[in-house]
């Protein structure tokens, strides 16, 4: 009795069928993957992130904000009102300067007598030019007591500030610290979704897909894919970089293990079928596998590089399964696992 094995036929209708399946198969993990990333797109609100100010001390850090809120405004005064009074300053040195050069100009143009100090013109213009300095020194002093207060203002904000930014610095530890929590609950969301469909696609993959329902299998396995490596990967929480290496070394050695199981199993199973007579192989193999392999210039059963071009090749020199052999009516050289002799159309010997 041939044991039946999937692979894929030549036939053409059945070629497009299979086409076909495999995009269901493709849609089916497209429509998967949409509502995956619906629920791990929502999972995030199960833990949200909270703000900085969340984890400020409201009961220092509001007056403070406060009274930084004062202080600059008060700057923008004080710098307002510093303005106007260099401007204020300017004009009044400006206009003392004038009065002197005038009042230096007269006393050198005119005749004076001994007594020129008692004269009254002389008199008056020195007190207008002394009001003018008093004037002119209250002036500076208003100007200095507001860049005084300027100093003191900047000052006191550079403070405030300094103590805004250490409660920042503080909150900023603290959201850190509960970021990480919140960051390794939601992980933890992503890997209970995750994991249950990765142990699903595993056991349908070793188990069911060869069987007739594979599209919707390997469908499944796809979106499985898909969530643990885009879903959850990226998501894995760094600390370091130590978690990531060494779920990369978990997966390696799963991964490792499989591949060198099935590759001892797939070699145990290739000595177990070349043991076997040539004529008990040939039944072993479907039609299908032997004449996909015979295309591909391998051998059906050890799948060893076999030249099928050579007229003298009846038998591989790999395993020694027959093939080429000889159609029983009309005696022409024929593939041995052919169901009927492409010369005559006669029925294959031991397909009788």
């Amino acid at each position: 009795m041939r044991k039946k094995q999937a692979t894929s036929s030549n036939r053409l209708p059945e070629k497009w069928f299979r086409r076909g399946l495999w995009l269901v198969a493709f849609v089916f993990a497209g429509f998967l993957i949409g509502l995956g990333g619906k629920i791990v797109g929502d999972l995030p609100q199960a833990a949200p992130y909270k703000d900085l100010q969340a984890y400020v001390n409201q009961q220092v850090y509001a007056p403070l904000q406060l009274e930084q809120t004062r202080l600059q405004s008060q700057q923008t005064q004080l710098q307002n009102v510093a303005e106007q009074n260099n401007l204020a300053l300017q004009k009044q040195r400006n206009q003392t300067l004038s009065e002197q050069d005038s009042l230096n100009n007269w006393l050198a143009t005119r005749s004076v007598t001994e007594q020129s100090d008692q004269n009254p013109e002389v008199i008056a213009r020195t007190q207008k030019l002394d009001a003018l300095k008093a004037q002119e020194r209250k002036a500076q002093q208003q100007t200095e007591a507001v860049q005084q207060q300027q100093l003191d203002t900047e000052q006191r904000l550079a403070q405030v500030n300094t103590e805004l930014a250490q409660l920042d610095e503080q909150a900023q530890v603290l959201k850190q610290a509960d970021d990480r929590k919140i960051e390794l609950r939601v992980f933890l969301y992503r890997l209970a979704l995750t994991l249950p469909l990765l142990l699903i696609a595993t056991y349908l993959f070793m188990k069911q897909r060869g069987s007739r329902w594979w599209p919707f299998v390997w469908g499944f396995i796809y979106f499985a894919l898909f969530a643990f490596f885009v879903e959850l990967v990226p998501y894995l929480p760094s600390y370091g970089g130590y978690v990531r290496y060494i779920v990369g070394i978990g997966m390696t050695l799963l991964i490792g293990r499989y591949a060198i199981v099935a590759m001892n199993r797939y070699l145990e199973r290739k000595q177990a079928e070349e043991a076997l007579p040539s004529s008990e192989r040939q039944q072993q193999l479907s039609y299908d596998v032997a004449q996909l392999r015979i295309t591909k210039a391998v051998c059906p059963s050890c799948e060893r590089p076999t030249d099928f071009k050579n007229p003298a090749l009846d038998f591989c020199p790999h395993c020694g399964i027959g093939l080429f052999d000889y159609c029983g009516v009309c005696q022409v050289r024929k593939n041995a696992f052919d169901h009927y002799c492409h010369k005559c159309g006669a029925v294959a010997n031991d397909k009788l």
